[in-house]
């Protein structure tokens, strides 16, 4: 497994992060974790190299923390590296910083955080940041040995990123970044600031959620017409892995077929060549010509009040968005629960307010609602 060595301290990090937010489910309908297949999944990435694991308070409904606690105690502490992070958005009152840190280190089982994050910093979570002085209690608890590199991660425009960064000392960041949102998503223009300002990157959604593991048949063609033997799902990793500032590339594996894939992918590490880039680039044109909504299926915006279904609605149209294939589209669609389907929102908005990648949910999902309507006559 390919490792890289943090601001020259004497550990090295596995280039590829097992991210816990989408293991295995007993049930597609809940967020319980599957943990006999989920242990398998820590069992085989920690047994061929990988030894930094993400979670977080709110992932799986809150079981990602419980998780993780149970399935990295057989190991030996320092052999693995632990992040979580702080969840911002549920700190109302300075007091609920330390609650939730000592909540979280009871959950994992542990007495320290290898890293950790303010979770899904932007303009206002940053304020309250400020205002909460959550900061200043993370570095408490950092001076203390219960957190060995504090870090936050992002999801606003990089005006604001440049704003945290120059407010705070941090020793890393995360940041979504893939060939799609390089530009699409302001990801190059982050990378950048980081990289001047000398901080480590952790880079989420490589694969997007899983949407670049699977973006279309032409765009399939090319890569498989290049590389024939790599799946098309590694091309989007070892484009992250690829940037020199990068720490580690984090995946949210759900199946052994995932994980054993991204260690091949990073075992004999291979960089985007000149000729690889190329292939990218011609793909990115592409899909970029593709008018899908652009969701990677964090489910931040979940549960919806009034039963939607808003990932699903999204993924139900990107493939359409993607393949032009409406017979399928309806058929998909009408294949849904009446109560998860789009006609249910009441534009409240709430969903809006939460989802990192800033989208309309309300417009987008009248949208889809539209479209069926059209292509069901």
């Amino acid at each position: 497994m390919e490792k890289r060595p943090f601001k020259g301290e004497h550990m090295d990090v596995s280039l590829l992060g097992l991210g816990m937010m989408r293991l295995p489910r007993l049930d597609p309908e809940n967020d319980a974790i599957d943990y006999a297949k989920a242990q398998e999944i820590v069992d085989y990435a920690y047994e061929h190299g990988v030894n930094y694991f993400d979670t977080a308070y709110r992932y799986h409904g809150g079981d990602s923390e419980l998780f993780a606690g149970v399935a990295l105690k057989k190991y030996p502490r320092d052999s693995f590296y632990l992040a979580t992070k702080m969840p911002m958005w549920m700190v109302n009152e300075p007091a609920d910083v330390e609650r939730i840190f000592k909540d979280q280190l009871e959950r994992c089982q542990v007495e320290y955080f290898d890293f950790y994050l303010c979770h899904a910093l932007g303009d206002d979570t940053f304020k309250k940041v400020q205002e909460m002085k959550a900061y200043d209690f993370l570095k408490k608890m950092k001076e203390e040995g219960k957190i060995r590199h504090l870090g936050f991660s992002f999801h606003d425009k990089p005006e604001v990123l440049q704003h945290i960064v120059d407010t705070y000392e941090w020793d890393f960041c995360q940041i979504q970044l893939n060939y799609l949102d390089w530009t699409l998503y302001h990801s190059k223009e982050q990378y950048e600031i980081l990289e001047k300002a000398g901080i480590p990157v952790i880079i989420m959604e490589p694969v997007r959620g899983g949407f670049l593991a699977n973006p279309g048949e032409e765009a399939t063609a090319k890569f498989k017409a290049a590389r024939p033997e790599e799946s098309v799902a590694s091309w989007a990793i070892r484009y992250a892995a690829t940037l020199p500032g990068v720490m580690t590339v984090l995946s949210g594996m759900s199946n052994m077929e995932q994980v054993a894939d991204n260690v091949k992918t990073m075992t004999d590490f291979e960089p985007v060549d000149a000729a690889d880039q190329t292939v990218i680039d011609d793909v990115v044109d592409n899909c970029l010509k593709k008018d899908f909504v652009p969701c990677t299926g964090c489910r931040y915006c979940m549960d919806c009040p009034f039963g939607v279904d808003i990932p699903k609605m999204f993924s139900i149209y990107n493939n359409y968005a993607l393949t032009k294939n409406a017979a399928r589209f309806v058929k998909a669609y009408n294949e849904t629960a009446e109560s998860e389907r789009v006609h249910n929102c009441q534009k409240c908005g709430a969903c809006s307010a939460v989802c990192p990648q800033h989208i309309d949910i309300p417009a987008e999902l009248e949208m889809i609602g539209e479209l069926v309507e059209k292509l069901s006559k």
